[in-house]
């Protein structure tokens, strides 16, 4: 599907700055927010996901006021080309622009026609005039000269376009069998995109992160995710119940025909009944059945096989996802660490939820 804008339209889209190239092509700086059929733009990009839409540009501005910037080309008044940024603003850590935000992967969208070099110059010119120490790009920016990983993780991606019933195929034997004990156990699983449904969610989001040694992303966040993106046909979060009881849960987005697993939560208390296999299970045959075409599982950390094997279980594919971290000031890539797992994980779990919730509150704006 391709979108044909006049050039009234640019108007409204406040765009900072511009520059023309051969006529036909135009170069936009565009806060997609503020800019009426964003979302209809993206259609004619295959790897167009629910990261790149106006929905996911709503959500992280309300929660945490981060200024998007999405660098833009034109060709023919078509989107040619789009590396979206966001500049996350920090009296602590300082500023930095990341591509984008509380994302797992989000790739720029580069079409056969693109000025691929260009966009990225516009992107460090705004990164020096904004202050930003570093410029940090999520799934590519390989496209830069000299361009080396800065961290790098795996990524899964499960098939739908066989159905469920080529996708029941794929499943580890030990998946399941896990699927067959939570049905038998009385398990079921709910999809709603309620807001009741997202506070069950959150319930078990907060047992979980205190689990893991993290504190939870504040409830405004998904709150906005229920406002701008479940209340709008691009998400659902899936529930499994036993005796009345929420046990599991799990929030899934989508984009034209892309899915995407978010975030998932569980009472570990339950976990004998493998609620989680059930979730994800279900999710895959109700995305299945609705004709959408892959579920990607989001990244996983190198060094949590645990994790890993999970999501290989699902029959799904599994790629590399390289982060790419430029230090504006030095001019050059630099390497990164993978922060989940370290001391502070023993600290966070022996902290009551209540305090994790405010720890999160105020921590995440300023590590997105």
């Amino acid at each position: 599907m391709n979108v044909s804008l006049k050039p009234a339209q640019f108007a409204g889209a406040e765009a900072k700055r511009a520059q023309a190239f051969g006529g036909r092509h135009l170069l936009l700086q565009v806060n997609p927010v503020q800019y009426p059929g964003w979302d209809s733009l993206l259609h004619a990009h295959p790897d167009r996901c629910v990261f790149h839409t106006a929905a996911w540009a709503r959500v992280l501005t309300e929660t945490y006021g981060h200024e998007p910037a999405y660098f833009t080309h034109f060709y023919g008044g078509e989107l040619a080309g789009l590396l979206p940024v966001m500049k996350v603003s920090s009296l602590f850590v300082g500023a930095r622009a990341v591509s984008l935000p509380f994302t797992d992967y989000c790739p720029a969208l580069f079409g056969p026609d693109c000025y691929q070099n260009e966009l990225y110059k516009l992107a460090l010119q705004w990164s020096r005039a904004a202050g930003c120490r570093f410029i940090e790009f999520r799934g590519n920016g390989n496209g830069m000269p000299g361009a080396t990983p800065s961290l790098v993780f795996y990524g899964h991606i499960v098939d739908l376009n066989g159905g469920a019933g080529r996708a029941w195929e794929r499943l580890d034997p030990a998946v399941r069998r896990g699927v067959r004990k939570a049905k038998e156990a009385g398990v079921d699983v709910k999809f709603s995109t309620e807001e009741e449904a997202v506070r069950e969610f959150y319930r078990l989001h907060c047992k979980t992160r205190r689990r893991h040694g993290l504190p939870p992303q504040p409830y405004s966040f998904f709150r906005n995710i229920a406002a701008h993106i479940l209340q709008h046909g691009l998400g659902v979060v899936a529930t499994a119940n036993w005796e009345g009881r929420a046990i599991a849960a799990a929030i899934f987005l989508w984009f034209g025909r892309r899915a995407v697993y978010k975030y998932g939560a569980s009472d570990y208390a339950f976990q004998h009944l493998r609620p989680n296999n059930l979730v994800m299970w279900q999710a895959i045959e109700w995305l299945a059945e609705r004709r959408y075409e892959s579920l990607h599982l989001g990244r996983t950390s190198r060094g949590n096989e645990g994790l890993r094997r999970f999501k290989q279980g699902f029959g799904a594919v599994e790629e590399t996802i390289a982060y790419y971290k430029f230090d504006v000031v030095q001019n050059c890539f630099v390497r990164d660490v993978d922060r989940a797992l370290g001391w502070y994980n023993s600290v966070f779990r022996r902290l009551p939820v209540p305090v994790l919730r405010l720890v999160g509150t105020l921590l995440y704006k300023h590590i997105s």
